[in-house]
């Protein structure tokens, strides 16, 4: 039988042990200054004060009433981050975070806009799992590390290969065939999953076989976007992934209702604050690499789940200050998670603390939280 899917959106929230939670999607980050600091003023009216940037460049607030007031929901709609209801949860759009501004092979920003478009003009497509991820990228192979299902890589202006639960598998198309053939894949998904219950491309064995997919040689990249200055761009994390009140404030003084883009490892890229790296460090933004908040995330963790058996907020700001850590270099991702789910871990190569027990997690500080740490 297939299990309920129980990924939140606005009109799906999840209840946790601090109220309601809600998750945006932004196809691609994109979204603008103003948005950010009016979505900031919601989560102090109606939640905890918790804004937070997703895996999949994406937001979450917390702490809301359940239900949900509909003067809220109505609130977030003005935003233009729920252009439809029945489709909110299927629109899973990760973009290289930078196209259009610097690099790349190709600007993606237009195949965003009509894949978004082409999801929602599809009524079946609505049954489409929450966890089911599209992934746009424009040549420099920066998003290819993410867990994805279906995906296009531009190899050139002109056109690339859309690929199909790997980066080593594709067909060949031209920019113009791109998003007919991913939403004709994913319509194909959705039929195939009918009483299977899959949630991924990769759960359906031998689903792929009849497309005839080409071997490919993949183009990846970094696997995440550097800090600081880039071209004209200010590229910054937010630590734990938790936009601050002072921070939202900034970003709306630096762009207004201009792009600014929320990229997948957590951070922005605020066009046209390259000279404005200064002010965003002295709010708390993280603009160097060798910053040990620049390798640290967490989960939510106590007292905002139930789950977890550990304050992650605490034990991450005890690593960021802690002289062991900063000796080893910030050179892995370091994530700290309140139980053994692991929620939000970075997809690649990271060293994971995990606290199973209140017991053992009292122990792993006490011992030292480094020697806790295991490699995922």
């Amino acid at each position: 039988m297939r299990r309920p899917d129980a990924c939140p959106g606005v009109l799906h929230p999840h209840q946790a042990a601090d109220g309601a939670m809600v998750r945006l999607r932004v196809p691609g980050g994109r979204t603008t200054g103003t948005v950010l600091h009016r979505l900031r003023e919601l989560a102090n009216s109606y939640g905890n004060g918790i804004l937070q940037l997703t895996s999949r460049a994406g937001l979450q607030l917390r702490g809301l009433p359940d239900p949900l007031p509909p003067a809220f929901v109505t609130a977030i709609d003005t935003t233009g981050l729920l252009p439809s209801s029945s489709h909110e949860r299927v629109r899973n759009i990760v973009a290289s975070p930078l196209t259009g501004i610097v690099g790349g092979m190709a600007d993606v920003g237009e195949l965003i806009n009509a894949l978004d478009a082409g999801l929602i003009e599809q009524p079946a497509l609505a049954d489409l799992p929450g966890r089911f991820l599209f992934v746009l990228d424009d040549g420099r192979g920066d998003v290819l590390g993410l867990a994805f299902d279906l995906g296009y890589q531009a190899r050139s202006p002109q056109g690339g290969f859309v690929l199909v639960g790997s980066p080593t598998r594709g067909i060949a198309v031209t920019t113009a065939e791109v998003v007919p053939t991913l939403i004709r894949l994913a319509l194909d998904f959705s039929v195939a999953r009918t009483g299977n219950g899959a949630w991924h491309v990769a759960d359906l064995v031998g689903w792929a076989d009849p497309l005839d997919l080409t071997e490919i040689d993949p183009l990846r990249g970094l696997p995440a976007i550097r800090l600081g200055r880039i071209g004209d761009a200010a590229s910054v994390a937010v630590p734990l992934a938790r936009l601050t009140q002072a921070q939202a404030e900034l970003v709306t003084a630096l762009v207004g209702e201009d792009p600014v883009v929320i990229t997948p490892w957590r951070g922005l890229v605020i066009p046209g604050a390259a000279d404005r790296l200064a002010e965003l460090r002295a709010a708390g933004f993280v603009v160097d690499t060798d910053s040990a908040w620049s390798g640290l995330s967490a989960c939510v963790g106590a007292p905002f789940c139930g789950r977890a058996q550990i304050d992650t907020t605490a034990i991450a700001d005890l690593l960021a200050h802690s002289a062991v850590f900063a000796a080893d270099g910030c050179s892995t991702p370091v994530h700290v998670s309140g139980c053994d789910r692991r929620c939000g871990a970075p997809a690649g190569d990271h060293l994971d603390l995990v606290a199973p027990s209140p017991e053992e997690a009292l122990a792993s500080v006490g011992a030292g939280v480094l020697s806790r740490m295991s490699r995922r």
